[in-house]
């Protein structure tokens, strides 16, 4: 999860937890829809990369509406009107004068509410699912009991998921998450009476009003609220942008076009795109460790061992450098890195395996090439799973490497002995390995 600080504003006697997030001029407050629970937001992977990219471009104050999330429970829940002071307590606790103003679905409608009673406060406007009538998204009577069933009965298992986002109805790791968001964001009771209020929206009569710069944003098979609705929105608020995307699902951040919102959003409010994240990538991973590190620390004591320490982690931050590999993690005595090239990586890795000799300590290193997970300085996947097994085979001053490794540096000049088939611990199939033929 994202160390992300949450803050309470005051609304009144009521607290309204928020965040803030992001690296962007502009300042945006994030209105979600009818439940949220912000600190269970950064526990989602798809959810988590969506707001790091929005706070690409923006300085994103996000918030649950009270009786939600991590804000106070009340008894009744308010109508739009009064929940409005919600965005201004925010925006005060900050101290900040004005914003562009981004609401989801029902929180859309507080925010077209919003903007036309504060438009001092507000620099621009952007909806995405929203709606003006409640009736765009649960149409009649027999809908909404048919929605209060599952609440009675099953709120909390992520049942809901085929409401909202069906492209991941398969995916039983993003299901367990969203009946947890279920759970976190709202009480059976409460979200019985938070539909209920909301089924008194209706905000047709006051978008002539919207005075300030608008962008609404619908996904053209939206399973939740109907694209119409987007659409009426776009006509009815003067001067509108209207941008309409392929996509069944309800939430932005999963979906084929959830990219493309961001884009929209980003050129909306800055004319230009947003930086990609690199999520996946892929890249030769490097691991190091010196051998029988507790003979050394046993005999040398503790003094003499962390300075043989950190002369060892300036000799391998050196090659690092040189070779241009990127440090990813250390601990204790062992070194974490990646490369963008496997033959730099074996380079770096002989150039720190003699270097260090003058040290009295061998090390051992190991490297594989595979596709990773990048996100927020740390690497992932089972390709750094490979990387540390390898290692673990090497001996006292080998440089050992996959097979993968050694197809991908054919004809640079590297020569390799064969280890032949060996088991890595925890990773099926038996893998070649390779020692460097390293010079003397």
């Amino acid at each position: 999860m994202e160390q992300i600080q949450t803050r309470y504003a005051r609304n009144a006697d009521i607290h309204v937890a928020y965040q803030v997030f992001g690296e962007g001029d502009v300042d945006l407050i994030f209105v979600p829809g009818f439940i949220s629970h912000i600190e269970n937001y950064w526990d989602e992977p798809n959810l988590a990369r969506w707001l790091r990219r929005l706070g690409s471009f923006s300085r994103t104050i996000l918030f649950d509406k009270q009786g939600t999330g991590l804000s106070d429970r009340v008894g009744t829940i308010p109508g739009l009107d009064v929940r409005m002071d919600d965005v201004c307590s925010v925006m005060d606790a900050e101290g900040i004068e004005k914003a562009a103003i981004f609401g989801i679905s029902e929180g859309g409608s507080l925010t077209t509410l919003f903007a036309a009673s504060h438009p001092d406060r507000v620099r621009a406007l952007i909806l995405f699912g929203a709606f003006a009538r409640f009736s765009s998204w649960i149409p009649n009577q027999e809908a909404m009991e048919s929605f209060f069933q599952y609440i009675d009965n099953d709120w909390g298992r992520g049942e809901s998921l085929m409401m909202f986002a069906p492209t991941m109805e398969n995916d039983p790791t993003f299901k367990q998450w969203w009946g947890k968001f279920e759970r976190l964001g709202g009480s059976p009771g409460s979200v019985k009476n938070l539909i209920l209020m909301n089924s008194r929206i209706d905000i047709a009569d006051i978008l002539p009003s919207v005075k300030v710069p608008a962008l609404v944003i619908h996904r053209r098979d939206d399973i939740a609220v109907d694209v119409e609705a987007g659409r009426f929105l776009a006509q009815s608020i003067p001067n509108a942008k209207y941008k309409e995307l392929s996509g069944v699902d309800h939430v932005p951040w999963v979906g084929k076009s959830s990219n493309q919102i961001l884009n929209e959003m980003s050129m909306f409010l800055t004319g230009a795109f947003p930086q990609m994240e690199m999520d996946r990538i892929l890249t030769t991973v490097l691991f190091t460790d010196i051998v029988e590190s507790t003979r050394h620390l046993l005999e040398m004591g503790d003094q003499r061992w962390r300075n043989l320490l950190e002369r060892h982690h300036g000799i391998v931050r050196e090659n690092l450098k040189q070779f241009r590999g990127q440090e990813i993690d250390t601990a204790g005595d062992g070194f974490f890195a990646i490369f963008n090239g496997p033959a730099r990586a074996i380079h770096c890795a002989c150039a720190i395996t003699g270097a260090v000799k003058g040290l009295g300590i061998s090390i051992r290193a190991g490297l594989h090439t595979g596709e990773c997970e990048v996100s927020a300085g740390k690497v992932s996947g089972i390709a750094v799973h490979i990387g540390s097994r390898v290692m673990g085979q090497a001996g006292p001053g080998e440089v050992l490497v996959s097979s993968t490794v050694k197809d991908l540096v054919a004809g640079s000049g590297l020569h390799f002995i064969d280890r032949e088939g060996i088991t890595l611990k925890g990773i099926p199939g038996e893998r070649r390995l390779f020692a460097v033929k390293q010079d003397l």
